[in-house]
């Protein structure tokens, strides 16, 4: 999303758009070719960097059939990117007391300009930015339960609140209801409905 105004309205004029990530990626999510529906275009790369360059932003809407198809852009990115290895990202993934999931991009134009390499180590979600990510992970969780309960009862807390309030009158085990489990629970609601609907358990 860092590129996407610098791109925004010179997408007809990119000549390729080089993305060096990690072995894992390229092994597990690198994909050419025809995507046959939401899950596929979730498992991506390719489709989860174009759609950012070209829109802004990535939420759940933008995996279904019909975004895909009235954009014909998002194929045109994914047929200019060279997806290619970087050892250190590849070591770095698999260090224990790292487990980085680092990935650059750069954008190359016609004219041969192009953007700086924007490089990301360690993104939103990372265990080494739990800070950042939980108030971000609180908003898409408030997000997505109002598209299915009235809005004063699509708070994290009141969501918690009905939890506990459920296993009390169903009588669980005591080790279901214990404090730790109680906020296992939480986290575990928190962290099931920020996943986006079309992808199953899945998060980005």
């Amino acid at each position: 999303m860092t590129l996407h105004p610098q791109v925004r309205d010179r997408l007809d004029e990119i000549e390729r758009i080089v993305v060096t990530t990690h072995e894992s990626a390229i092994r597990i999510i690198s994909k050419v070719g025809a995507l046959a529906n939401p899950a596929d275009r979730d498992h991506c790369l390719q489709y989860m960097i174009a759609v950012p360059l070209a829109f802004g932003d990535l939420i759940a809407e933008h995996y279904e059939d019909d975004f895909h198809q009235a954009h014909p852009v998002i194929d045109e990115l994914r047929e200019k990117m060279i997806i290619q290895e970087e050892p250190r990202y590849t070591r770095e993934y698999l260090e224990a007391d790292k487990r980085s999931i680092a990935n650059a991009i750069q954008v190359f134009f016609k004219d041969g300009s192009h953007t700086e390499q924007v490089a990301v180590e360690y993104p939103i979600g990372h265990r080494r930015r739990r800070e950042a990510g939980i108030p971000l992970l609180e908003k898409k969780f408030q997000r997505n339960l109002a598209t299915r309960f009235p809005a004063r009862a699509a708070t994290p807390s009141s969501a918690c609140a009905r939890t506990r309030r459920r296993s009390n009158r169903r009588r669980l085990p005591p080790s279901w209801t214990s404090g730790s489990s109680k906020t296992a629970v939480c986290r575990g609601v928190k962290a099931l409905a920020s996943a986006p609907a079309s992808s199953g358990s899945m998060t980005t």
